[in-house]
């Protein structure tokens, strides 16, 4: 989830806005911290260590509930309906993908058995909802097709995603503007 953060960080420079007041915020430091956790836990994934991954959706859940302190400090409601739009769509096409596949949601790595991120047997040893995705899967451009190497998304993934760019993006632009009526 890093990527977004990044990619926030990014087009918010390019479109000439000051990332330094972003980075002493301090609304944003349970985010920044989290980040540095899912690194960890996607280097245990890289190492083989699968016992986290049982618990990928409690993980999920906490990431965008830390959301809600900028939410709140900020004032970014608007924002936030937004971005809840997106997590629903986002959502909605991920639940439409497992429920078409006998409940399961189908996988299609490609770079992350490159980079090590799957392997041959990481399906048998992960017991979870993913499955290794075949010529049976059921409308395969909502499962988990976009691999960028140390993860496999599918579009509603994409869409959840977009939640977090949204706050993070306005944030930036807020503190901004508190460091522009202060001066």
């Amino acid at each position: 989830m890093i990527e977004v953060i990044l990619i926030a960080l990014l087009i918010a420079k390019i479109k000439g806005y000051n990332l330094k007041p972003f980075f002493k915020s301090w609304a944003m430091y349970p985010i920044f911290i989290y980040e540095v956790i899912y690194i960890f836990l996607q280097t245990t994934i890289f190492l083989g260590d699968y016992r986290f991954v049982e618990y990928a959706s409690i993980i999920k859940s906490i990431y965008l509930y830390l959301y809600l302190i900028p939410i709140i400090k900020y004032k970014k409601y608007y924002s936030a309906i937004i971005g809840s739009i997106f997590i629903f769509i986002g959502s909605t096409l991920n639940n439409v993908a497992i429920k078409v596949n006998n409940g399961s949601m189908p996988v299609f790595p490609t770079l992350s058995y490159w980079t090590g991120y799957v392997k041959e047997d990481s399906f048998i040893k992960i017991n979870d909802m993913h499955v290794l995705g075949n010529s049976g899967t059921k409308l395969k451009f909502l499962t988990d097709i976009i691999d960028i190497g140390y993860s496999i998304l599918s579009i509603g993934d994409i869409f959840i995603r977009c939640f977090a760019f949204i706050v993070i993006f306005n944030v930036i632009k807020e503190v901004n503007k508190e460091i522009t009526q202060i001066n």
